[in-house]
């Protein structure tokens, strides 16, 4: 029955089909270095791996590094910096197929933002930048082993629990930029400088948006672990980059504003 679908038609699944199917007078020296011959690479295969996907990672972060360098001595790119990056982040959402080119220059964008941030914020609370990298390299450090190990995956439930919460802290953070904006609302921090039992209120959201980030990344590290398992084509692990770039961005400028929010 097997033999009936189309694509075991293909010659690989014959018998005697196929490049790799050794020939009846191959002599044992032969076989053993058929045998000893090097894994295809991803490049040879053109599928997804844990491994091709590791290296564009470090070639995306090399490249916010740079951004970030050229946004800390020049500020006033913040602005222009978040703007383009929003662009590119919808582009890369919504694309079909997934552009190394487009992540790439997402990468740089989001850099010169983050550095331009970092310079402004660190000028007014001196020493914040290194303990916000701190904070975030220790998130993600453990979110990481914590996948790796097998004691945290993703699931269905969490996931659409984590949406709702997504969902529910956008719209929060819309209407407290619109407060802040038409100075109904007077607080350099809008509505997270509320005080609740004397406890900033940006403190204890920071605190649930910092777990929500952690679970993004478990959702980015999971999409790259079953695309590779799966076989999915080379080029959808920039998409794992995309999502891995976007959440660290994330985790890390909601841990510089937590710890603003503390000093104030």
């Amino acid at each position: 029955m097997a033999m009936n679908n189309p694509a075991f038609r293909n010659a690989g699944f014959q018998r005697g089909g196929g490049a790799a199917t050794a020939q009846p007078n191959m002599t044992a020296e032969q076989l053993q270095q058929m045998y000893e011959q090097p894994a295809a690479t991803a490049a040879q295969t053109d599928r997804m791996t844990v491994e091709d996907t590791l290296g564009k990672s470090v070639v995306a972060f090399g490249i916010l590094l740079v951004g970030a360098a050229i946004g800390w001595f020049i500020p006033a790119l913040a602005i222009p910096a978040a703007i383009a990056g929003f662009v590119l982040a919808l582009v890369n959402i919504f694309k079909k197929e997934p552009s190394a080119p487009l992540v790439l220059a997402y990468s740089g964008v989001q850099g010169v933002f983050v550095g331009g941030i970092s310079g402004i914020f660190e000028t007014i609370y001196p020493g914040i930048v290194s303990q916000a990298l701190i904070g975030t390299v220790l998130v993600f450090g453990v979110t990481f082993a914590l996948f790796a190990s097998g004691k945290i995956r993703a699931s269905k439930k969490a996931t659409k629990v984590f949406m709702i919460a997504m969902i529910s802290y956008a719209a929060f953070s819309l209407v407290n930029i619109v407060l802040m904006w038409t100075g109904v609302n007077d607080d350099p921090w809008g509505m997270r400088g509320a005080e609740i039992m004397g406890i900033p209120f940006g403190l204890i959201l920071g605190v649930l948006v910092v777990i929500m980030a952690a679970y993004s990344l478990v959702l980015d590290f999971d999409f790259i672990k079953r695309g590779s398992e799966n076989g999915l084509p080379r080029k959808y692990g920039w998409t794992g980059v995309f999502g891995v770039i976007m959440t660290v961005v994330w985790l890390y400028l909601e841990i510089l504003r937590m710890i603003a929010i503390a000093r104030d």
